[in-house]
């Protein structure tokens, strides 16, 4: 089971979504208090089961909340999971492939919605 890991950084709080394995699969925005922090996590836990599949290095469009896979400046492939609102909640490091990012996703989707919160 994965779980969320909430960090104080210098310019407020962040978290990351780690794998059962212990391996980052999204990563947030910088909250400016602990209660945004946890209402970003409530978010993911909430969107990431439901969200649709939007693949722009394919022309492809979805509704929110979706994943929205892309290729970045370097050539590789990220994702973003977008809420209801569409502000990005989460995103993930790149791949060198498209596979791999959609098992980023597929990650995220499983362990995101009973993962537990741990604050370090």
């Amino acid at each position: 089971m994965g779980k969320f890991v909430m960090k104080k950084v210098n310019t407020g709080w962040h978290f990351n979504l780690e794998a059962g394995n212990g391996e980052v699969i999204a990563v947030s925005e910088v909250y400016t208090s602990t209660a945004a922090c946890k209402k970003g996590i409530a978010s993911v836990k909430k969107n990431a089961g439901a969200a649709g599949l939007e693949d722009q290095t394919e022309g492809g469009a979805a509704k929110n909340p979706k994943f929205e896979v892309y290729k970045d400046k370097g050539g590789q492939f990220r994702f973003r999971l977008k809420a209801r609102n569409g502000k990005i909640i989460a995103a993930s490091e790149g791949y060198t492939s498209k596979s791999g990012c959609e098992n980023g996703i597929d990650s995220v989707r499983r362990n995101a919605p009973g993962a537990a919160i741990e604050m370090v």
